[in-house]
C-alpha cells in the first residue's frame, strides 16, 4: 500500500498540496509545486524496523548579517518509530504515536512550545 497522491499539509493556516515526486523501495516523497514543502515517508528493515515520517520546509528571508540580501532557510520535523520485528502490534504502536502527538499538542501546543524553547 502507498500513501494517497497528493498529500496535504496545513502550514501557517493554509493547506498545501504535495503531489508524489518520488518512490523507491520502502520510501515515498511528496513535494509542493514551489519546492518549499516536502513530506518523506520511509521504512527500513533489519534487526529492528524503523519507520519515519518527515516534513521539510524552506523559506526565503532576510540575511541577518546583510539585511539587503535574502537567503534560503530550511527546517525539518520528523517522527521515528523504532520497533522490534515482533512484540508490538500495529494498534499498540499507533497508541504510542497518538500518546506523544497528543502530549505535544495539548493545551494549545504548550509542550511543543516548551520543547522548542529548550525546556526539559
Amino acid at each position: 500500500m502507498a500513501f494517497n497522491d497528493p498529500q496535504s499539509l496545513t502550514l501557517n493556516g493554509a493547506a498545501v498540496s504535495l503531489p508524489r515526486t518520488g518512490s523507491g523501495v520502502g520510501s515515498g516523497t511528496f513535494t509542493s509545486n514551489d519546492g518549499t514543502s516536502e513530506i518523506i515517508v520511509s521504512s527500513t528493515y533489519g534487526k529492528r524496523t524503523r519507520r519515519t515520517a518527515r516534513v521539510n520546509v524552506s523559506k526565503i528571508a532576510p540575511d541577518p548579517l546583510i539585511s539587503s540580501q535574502n537567503i534560503r532557510y530550511s527546517s525539518s520535523v520528523y517522527l521515528v518509530v523504532d520497533q522490534p520485528v515482533t512484540g508490538f502490534t500495529v494498534a499498540e504502536l499507533t497508541d504510542i504515536v497518538k500518546s506523544i502527538t497528543t502530549w505535544l499538542s495539548a493545551s494549545s501546543n504548550a509542550n511543543t512550545t516548551k520543547l522548542l524553547g529548550g525546556e526539559n
